[in-house]
């Protein structure tokens, strides 16, 4: 039987993995991708943003593939490859929290598994904007740690010399990984697939207890509060709204991320936050056949849930049209 060779991207929070993903998808014509989206909020807001697709595409929504729902990853590639679809390869993105061991160890000692798919490397992308604060956060060092290919990525929001000292840090944390410099995830196809650089003896080199079976913790203190809502948003109380959260609680806010429906806008809206950064930009256009509706993800340290979804509430049109 020829195994399926598998990509596992990886990143902490804010990353650019989902920004990677769609790369991927555009440029690789011809191949037949399946995808494995993780996100660790219970609203998917990433599997809304691959671009639209021949591909076939399954999320795994509140939890992350490490833990609580790892078993769900190994019903989806069986899903997958029961359903009779031609499929040529397998990518699988991870949520920004979760640790690349426990996955591995499903590719290497899930025998069903191990002998239909195959690790072809696991991309890591990193931050350069932000690295400095995601490292206190275990995740992100081991997501580096065990990386085969390390992206540099927003390399336009760090100076040279900031720069050399990241990858000076990458290296030591990561003497074997490829590193490349990338802005939007910006590279040549060839470096991130099809290289055959997993390798289990390096990864045993890293931690030689990998194997054997342990439990992963997340940081308790790190929480994600998911918002959906039917009512179209305006866009000038968002914008006020969101500016005046990441002043107040920026640094707390480890990850911000939203596909929202603007009154009298044909396109959704999609935004992106990563502590005090924000940007936007308008997404795919409505269909009549769809039902319009915001999503809206924060995932940051000791979240007051009751405060957010009053601040969001706050900015739906048809609220703010009766409050006045």
């Amino acid at each position: 039987m020829i195994k399926l060779k598998t990509t596992i991207i990886t990143g902490f929070l804010g990353s650019g993995k989902t920004t990677l993903l769609n790369r991927i998808l555009s440029e690789a014509e011809g191949t037949r991708i399946a995808v494995i989206v993780n996100e660790y909020g219970e609203v998917g807001i990433d599997g809304q943003l691959v671009l639209e697709t021949q591909d076939d595409v399954v999320e795994l929504n509140n939890g992350c593939i490490c833990c609580t729902v790892r078993e769900d990853l190994i019903a989806a590639i069986r899903g997958l490859l029961d359903s009779g679809r031609p499929i040529d390869r397998f990518i699988i993105e991870t949520s920004g929290l979760a640790d690349p061991a426990p996955v591995i160890q499903s590719f290497v000692l899930d025998e069903w598994l191990a002998s239909r798919l195959e690790l072809d490397a696991i991309v890591t992308v990193v931050d350069a904007n932000h690295i400095t604060q995601h490292l206190s956060q275990e995740e992100a060092a081991e997501q580096i740690s065990f990386a085969d290919v390390l992206l540099l990525n927003k390399t336009d929001l760090a100076d040279d010399a900031h720069l050399d000292a990241i990858e000076s840090d990458l290296r030591m944390r990561n003497p074997l990984a490829r590193i490349h410099r990338t802005k939007s995830c910006d590279i040549a196809l060839r470096h991130v697939m099809n290289v055959n650089a997993f390798d289990l003896k390096n990864i045993l080199t890293i931690d030689p207890q990998i194997l054997q079976e342990h439990d992963h913790e997340h940081d308790q203190s790190i929480g994600c509060v998911a918002i959906r809502a039917f009512d179209p948003v305006d866009p000038q109380a968002l914008n006020g709204w969101l500016n005046r959260l990441v002043q107040d609680i920026g640094t707390d806010l480890l990850r911000m991320k939203g596909v929202l429906s603007f009154a009298d806008e044909a396109r959704r809206y999609v935004f992106h936050g990563v502590h005090m950064t924000l940007e936007g930009r308008p997404g795919k256009i409505w269909q009549p056949s769809e039902r319009r509706k915001s999503d809206i993800v924060f995932i940051g340290r000791n979240l007051d849930e009751t405060t957010l979804r009053a601040g969001f509430e706050g900015c739906l049109a048809e609220r703010r049209a009766l409050v006045s």
